[in-house]
């Protein structure tokens, strides 16, 4: 990786109603590697809440797109192409149904799985080189959730003290991979990251 710009996005819905909610995770993940890294994201630029800090020797753009998840690649193609990212800088964190609750995975491209935010993002970006950190939070038929409870009903509700409890558990590793991946070592990332059951 040379050495450019970089934009980590997290994913999720604007709005009170799904701050805490499984499918917010992402928006959860960056809230608190900024709190360790000392700084907010509460500036407003292209449908996204950001923030341009320096951190590891590189210039990094914090973003939580406001636009709902459907539509989550607008704003981060906009800084994308406006700061001339490459999609091999970009590192996206949200929710995965396929991982149970807590699992953490790393991974450059692949196929969206039916999320949506990622959907958008491939459209928009015309690429699916980027990468993306992806936190599991089961899906129903799992643990104490029943496997006829919708979908979207679920993705959009609250987690469980047990669930939230091994999120927080994971938020050490977190920091200590995406440190990495900005230190242009994704490869040493996702060993770490990878590894965690």
């Amino acid at each position: 990786m040379t050495s450019k710009p970089f934009i980590i996005a997290g994913l999720g819905n604007k709005g009170s109603m799904y701050c805490d909610t499984r499918h917010n995770i992402g928006f959860l993940v960056i809230d608190d590697l900024a709190r360790r890294w000392g700084f907010e994201i509460n500036s407003e630029k292209w449908n996204s809440l950001c923030s341009r800090t320096q951190l590891f020797g590189n210039t990094i753009f914090f973003l939580k797109p406001m636009t709902f998840m459907n539509l989550s690649g607008k704003g981060v193609t906009q800084f994308a192409q406006f700061y001339k990212i490459c999609p091999e800088h970009i590192l996206i964190i949200h929710d995965d149904l396929d991982m149970v609750p807590g699992r953490i995975k790393l991974v450059k491209g692949g196929g969206a799985g039916g999320h949506k935010g990622i959907k958008s993002l491939v459209e928009h970006l015309g690429s699916r080189d980027f990468y993306r950190l992806k936190v599991g939070i089961g899906r129903p038929g799992q643990g104490d959730v029943h496997g006829d409870f919708p979908i979207e009903k679920y993705v959009l509700g609250a987690f469980g003290e047990a669930d939230y409890a091994v999120l927080d558990s994971r938020y050490d590793h977190i920091e200590e991979g995406v440190r990495l991946f900005f230190e242009n070592d994704p490869g040493r990332a996702m060993s770490l990251l990878n590894s965690l059951k």
